[in-house]
């Protein structure tokens, strides 16, 4: 009898939903034997349930990886200190695991001479540029297997109803049922939901689809005082000024606790559209309470401690390394260099802001920092300090002279033309 030849060990990244399932159970028919590798970034998942699904589908072996510590210490914590907010309004949950994500891919592919590493993002969205482009620059001589670029399978799958489909005859359950076709992806930072009913921009996002924050129309009628704390930019401690308790430092139970709280309160929902890196437009609906919070109280801290010409550097910086992990860069040159050059901005940042969350809003209401410019007794109206008023007049007309000159010009030119 004919021996059945394996094609080679391939580690998946799995994350037990409707894509990975199936093609956990393709790659298995196409001959592979298959590892898959489960990070829990915090995403609130059955990880027990979801290795003994992969094992019932067929994995030979299920490695569950925590790796939230690293997650909020390597990833978001920087991304809160460089203020990384894409296109002005997404702050890059999902970019930002997805090398963390890759970094515990990479180990266990090396780890399990494995030859071979796949996932499951679709061939039309960003998933597969963060997840392949880190894995090449951790491990240059890799080799991605990536199925919805794989003609053979985009053939059979056209999209998520025929995976609904191809489940369900192989008895594989999933999440994801016909009435609630929408694709959602979790973890520390943000929840994430996209495709389905959401691909329309016209049509709001149905009720009850957000698992994190409530409707802040049905928020608590109380606000919550909090104080953070940072220092040379990233986030040093939290506490409660409002409902009291033990001051957070643990960065994991930080943004945690923020998360709590901020989505009690409804903060931090965002539904937008926006340009994907493949050069397609996308609607994505967003939870990211705890997130929002530190940006909020970030940005003010840093505007009250840096110089002006230092601040607006900073903020180019910050757009271009928002670009960067976005479209999956996190490991480049680029990203390194705008990366350190951020932190050296950041040395001055330090102090406490006190945020008020009321019905969705973050709303600041004071700061402090021994390291900041602001110099009370300069600007204040009630003493001219080291102010000379008169040194003004002469500022204005030096401004003035440009806007002058071109009032002449356009006039002369005016004459002329009578």
């Amino acid at each position: 009898m004919e021996m059945n030849v394996s094609k080679g060990t391939v580690v998946l990244a799995y994350s037990g939903g409707l894509d990975t399932s199936c093609i956990l159970a393709w790659l298995i028919e196409q001959g592979y034997n298959v590892i898959t590798y489960m990070a829990n970034i915090g995403q609130e998942e059955d990880f027990e349930a979801a290795k003994k699904k992969a094992l019932t589908i067929g994995a030979s072996k299920v490695v569950i990886d925590d790796v939230r510590a690293q997650f909020v210490k390597d990833f978001i914590w920087p991304a809160v200190s460089a203020g990384l907010i894409y296109e002005s309004r997404y702050l890059l949950g999902t970019s930002l695991a997805r090398p963390c994500i890759s970094q515990g891919l990479v180990h266990v592919a090396q780890q399990e001479k494995a030859q071979l590493i796949s996932h499951g993002a679709t061939g039309k969205g960003n998933d597969q540029i963060r997840f392949e482009l880190s894995c090449y620059a951790l491990w240059p001589q890799v080799k991605v297997l990536a199925p919805w670029r794989i003609e053979s399978f985009t053939k059979r799958f056209q999209g998520r109803q025929d995976l609904i489909q191809y489940a369900e005859s192989h008895g594989i359950p999933v999440p994801v049922t016909p009435k609630k076709p929408w694709s959602m992806d979790a973890n520390l930072m943000h929840i994430s939901y996209e495709s389905g009913v959401l691909e329309d921009p016209a049509k709001p996002a149905p009720d009850g689809i957000f698992h994190l924050t409530a409707d802040p129309q049905h928020a608590p009628e109380k606000p919550c005082k909090l104080q953070i704390n940072f220092e040379h930019g990233m986030p040093l401690s939290l506490k409660n000024l409002t409902e009291g308790g033990p001051v957070e430092t643990d960065p994991l139970q930080m943004l945690t606790t923020l998360n709590q709280i901020g989505g009690r309160h409804g903060v931090g929902r965002t539904d937008i559209v926006e340009n994907r890196f493949i050069g397609l437009k996308s609607r994505g609906v967003y939870e990211t309470p705890g997130g929002t919070i530190l940006h909020v109280a970030h940005t003010d801290l840093e505007t009250f401690c840096l110089d002006r010409e230092v601040l607006r550097l900073k903020t180019f910086l910050r757009d271009k390394m928002a670009d960067y992990v976005y479209n999956g860069f996190w490991f480049s040159p680029e990203c390194e260099f705008v990366r350190e050059s951020i932190a050296l901005s950041q040395r001055y940042v330090t102090g406490w802001v006190q945020v008020e969350l009321y019905k969705g809003s973050v709303r600041v209401l004071a700061r402090n920092s021994p390291t900041t410019l602001y110099n009370q007794n300069l600007v204040s109206m009630d003493q001219h300090g080291d102010f000379q008023p008169n040194d003004a007049t002469g500022f204005i007309n030096t401004h003035a002279i440009r806007l002058r000159e071109f009032q002449r010009f356009k006039t002369q030119l005016e004459e002329e033309a009578v």
